[in-house]
């Protein structure tokens, strides 16, 4: 009997034409919630660390939930809202709907795994209609966000450690499914190697020449 699909897209650089943290960020100096002076080059720093894969995981997602610290979900629920409207949705190229509902039509169990917060990138998973979403975790005390993370943290290896995690309480595992995973950067040659067929989207410098040396599949979504 043939194994039914699983399918994994990462969310920045792969099905959204930027970084949603970089993004948020970005938004909140805008918006006059973060002093640009204080707060622009570190996000910079932070960014380029990523994009290099030198950034401890720890490091990178508590600078980003620490963002939300101190206040509640209904406090910066208007303004996640207003981030996708007017931020993400017009950064995600046609090209990427359409090949995430492919997935879907085919019947795939499609899921949503990024290195970015829950709080922000849930509502663009439901955008593209994902039900399913691995995300980096924020903690939460007494309704306040804390600024630490909870649970594994998805990025890197972590992304397959919560994958098998997010499966076993499925009482499932990945040897049953015939796996597919895109994505564009480094980060994420951990969950690349995991799956059954690995496919590159305009991949990153130090992605494109690993792609190439093992024949995986490269896709373009973004102009550049």
């Amino acid at each position: 009997m043939s194994r039914p699909n699983l399918t994994l897209f990462d969310l920045d650089g792969t099905l959204l034409a930027g970084d949603s943290d970089v993004l948020w960020c970005d938004f909140l100096i805008e918006r006059g919630l973060l002093d640009r002076a204080a707060f622009a080059a570190r996000n910079a720093d932070m960014q380029a660390r990523y994009q290099g894969g030198t950034v401890g995981a720890q490091e990178f997602a508590h600078f980003y939930l620490g963002l939300l610290a101190g206040k509640t979900e209904r406090h910066w629920e208007p303004l996640r809202r207003e981030f996708l409207a007017t931020q993400v949705v017009p950064r995600i190229p046609a090209a990427a709907v359409q090949l995430v509902q492919a997935h879907r039509d085919a019947g795939d169990l499609v899921i949503m795994t990024t290195a970015t917060g829950r709080f922000i990138t849930e509502l663009t998973a439901k955008y593209f209609g994902i039900e399913h979403l691995l995300a980096i975790e924020p903690e939460l005390a007494d309704g306040l966000f804390t600024g630490r993370s909870s649970g594994t943290l998805n990025m890197r290896e972590g992304k397959v450690k919560r994958l098998h995690e997010w499966l076993a309480a499925r009482s499932d595992e990945l040897p049953k499914f015939r796996s597919t995973a895109y994505s564009d950067s480094i980060n994420d040659l951990p969950l690349l190697e995991a799956v059954d067929e690995p496919v590159v989207v305009d991949p990153d410098p130090r992605l494109a020449p690993i792609a190439q040396e093992r024949g995986w599949r490269v896709l373009r979504l973004h102009r550049r």
